[in-house]
């Protein structure tokens, strides 16, 4: 164990503070049992690692591991918590709990025997189905970590600070909101640069290597953390890979599952099954129509790639087009926050009140009129006018 204490002071002792993402002050810290979820790539291990450096600093009360350590091929969880526990340990933070095989029985008896003892855990957003199975969604807080909105990408990039916005302060007070913004900064500019480098915190440490260094994360993703998940075989991760690539070449995709079934070479059911762990891995996002159920048997409306630097990175060298980079930058940042849906008539039905067409600067309302609660996203301005909003704007929710 003193292996995982040295392992974890190094990381601490490299953790910075200088930005933290906004999940931290949303988090109820004092709960037995938190778990925080999230796509690979942002931030969820450096989030506890600042908690710890914040709150406990270097007290041997607390530890940090992570389930893909060396050290658990052979002890088992379970006898570390309690070893931890015996030679007074209290606070137990725990990273990558889905490559750990029996990690939610474990959890779960960890949770009953030692009552004293708190634990923090981390995995990918497609755990959640294993913490219905082991009984601890009942248990546990979960949290999930989303991309970086635009607000978090200015803080990284310059440090600036900006207040997060609720919806319906936004729509009612947007043209005033936007001034405000832009006396200071250039937000169609940082729109722009968002596209190609934002959702993930990365994209400071590899500038040069951002969009080389996410396909490395969506391989990592497909291959090990699905694949540890639902103990797939290599053949379905290869079909897995080969339905993701035929939807970053057709987003927004409006899904035929049966030509899909037939290009994959995978069953309808399956297909479905593999379309939801997709989303919940947050690679893609599935939309359905108004008044369609919820459900992983009812295809989706439509398929957009979780966020636009998803579609650079799996573009095989084409220019993504714009428009559906605008309604791919909506759907990530609108929908990280609020639900959506496809109406009837415009691009998105928001918290099942506000309808949102998105568009360029010349946008007119013809296809929302006379619809209530009805705005237009516009591309390329700075301000807008009654109910035309600039788009960067909703990337301000969180």
């Amino acid at each position: 164990m003193e292996s995982l204490y040295r392992s974890f002071r190094a990381r601490l002792q490299l953790t910075g503070l200088k930005f933290i993402r906004y999940l931290y002050s949303e988090i109820h810290w004092d709960d037995r049992l938190i778990g925080i979820v999230g796509a690979r790539g942002v931030g969820k291990t450096t989030l506890m690692l600042q908690y710890i450096k914040q709150k406990y600093g270097n007290s041997n009360e607390v530890l940090y591991v992570s389930l893909d350590d060396l050290y658990f091929s052979n002890h088992s969880f379970f006898d570390l918590a309690e070893n931890f526990w015996l030679n007074g340990g209290r606070v137990l933070f725990v990273d990558e709990v889905h490559k750990y095989i029996n990690w939610p029985v474990e959890l779960k008896n960890i949770y009953d025997v030692y009552t004293g003892l708190q634990v923090i855990f981390s995995g990918s957003s497609a755990i959640g189905i294993h913490l219905q199975g082991a009984d601890l969604s009942r248990r546990a807080a979960v949290y999930k970590l989303n991309t970086l909105s635009i607000r978090e990408f200015i803080a990284m990039e310059s440090g600036q600070q900006f207040d997060v916005l609720r919806m319906e302060t936004l729509l009612i007070d947007h043209v005033k909101i936007a001034s405000e913004i832009c006396s200071i900064i250039k937000p169609v500019q940082v729109f722009n640069r968002f596209l190609v480098s934002g959702s993930y915190p990365f994209f400071l440490e590899a500038k040069a290597q951002h969009l080389e260094r996410l396909r490395g994360t969506i391989n990592t993703v497909i291959e090990n953390d699905l694949f540890a998940i639902e103990n797939f075989t290599w053949q379905t991760v290869s079909k897995l890979r080969k339905l993701l690539i035929l939807i970053a070449e057709s987003v927004p995709f409006k899904p035929n599952i049966s030509e899909l079934s037939i290009k994959t070479g995978i069953s309808r059911d399956f297909l479905m099954h593999l379309l939801d762990l997709l989303d919940k891995s947050s690679l893609i996002r599935q939309i359905r129509q108004v008044g369609s159920p919820a459900s992983i048997l009812n295809k989706p409306e439509k398929i957009y790639l979780a966020n636009p630097v998803l579609m650079f990175a799996l573009s095989a060298n084409r220019q993504p087009e714009k428009g559906t980079l605008r309604e791919t930058f909506f759907a990530e940042q609108v929908g990280n926050r609020y639900s959506l849906q496809v109406p009837v008539n415009g691009d998105f039905l928001v918290d099942g009140k506000y309808t949102v067409e998105i568009g360029g600067k010349n946008k007119t309302s013809k296809q929302i009129a006379g619809i209530n609660d009805a705005y237009i996203a516009k591309d390329d301005i700075e301000f807008g006018l009654n109910n035309s909003i600039p788009l960067w704007l909703f990337g301000f929710l969180y």
